[in-house]
């Protein structure tokens, strides 16, 4: 694991979009496993940028996001599906909709649907680029404090704390979803390379406890330092935490 400061959002982001499209170029049907949040708002449009001013097919790529709310539909506003296609999926021409993997957050058997997804995972084979975030609480995905090592994708409850983090993007706490899918941290894991990304001083906590090196399952982001190619990106306010 390799920790680099790129100083701020902008240049991270610009980096990891770099990485992507490289990525595409050296491989068309690249398989991304895609994180969103507040951390990635400037990522996929400089992903968007650079595939428009390169005009890279894309027809073959390969995404399956991390997560979604249970209870939201593809159309809702704070959806997972609503984030990646107004940010993604929307302002390039040429992705396929086929390839495009979001769990389904209304599914009528919700725990068939996490069984389901991780089975495409499982048969899509191991995703070239892994994006990550982490929460204020080490979370990773969904993956909340305390959560085996060996997860897979699956319903999990949510924390306080992240029910907290999340409910700036809704008018009310009270209206974050109290559930959601998400893959698990065995299927994190089984990524060729991992790009974490953090910001700000609300994480300067869980990077400052990831680079302990501590392994444990009270802090899920910890299982990382058990993978080959992991790097942690972050910015100057984090560095100078370190």
């Amino acid at each position: 694991m390799e920790i680099y400061n790129l100083k701020d959002k902008s240049t991270a982001s610009i980096y990891t979009a770099i990485e992507m499209l490289k990525t595409i170029k050296t491989k068309p049907d690249a398989i991304f496993g895609l994180a969103t949040g507040s951390t990635m708002v400037d990522l996929y449009p400089q992903l968007s940028n650079l595939l428009n001013v390169n005009k890279v097919d894309v027809s073959q790529v390969r995404t399956f996001n991390l997560d979604e709310y249970v209870g939201l539909n593809a159309e809702h506003t704070q959806s997972y599906h609503t984030y990646m296609h107004e940010r993604l999926f929307q302002q390039y021409e040429g992705w396929n909709q086929n390839n495009i993997h979001i769990p389904n957050g209304i599914a009528d058997d919700m725990e068939h649907e996490g069984e389901h997804y991780e089975k495409l995972l499982q048969d899509i084979g191991k995703p070239d680029i892994q994006i990550l975030g982490i929460g204020e609480n080490g979370h990773i995905g969904f993956n909340e404090p305390g959560t085996p090592f060996d997860s897979v994708t699956r319903i999990v409850d949510l924390t306080p704390s992240t029910l907290h983090a999340n409910s700036v993007h809704f008018e009310t706490e009270d209206e974050v979803p109290k559930q959601a899918i998400s893959m698990g941290l065995s299927s994190i894991m089984r990524a060729k390379r991992i790009i974490l990304l953090a910001f700000g001083e609300k994480k300067i906590d869980a990077i400052q406890r990831l680079a302990a090196g501590n392994v444990s399952e009270d802090l899920p982001a910890s299982i990382l330092h058990n993978h080959p190619n992991v790097e942690i990106i972050v910015d100057e306010t984090i560095y100078k935490a370190l």
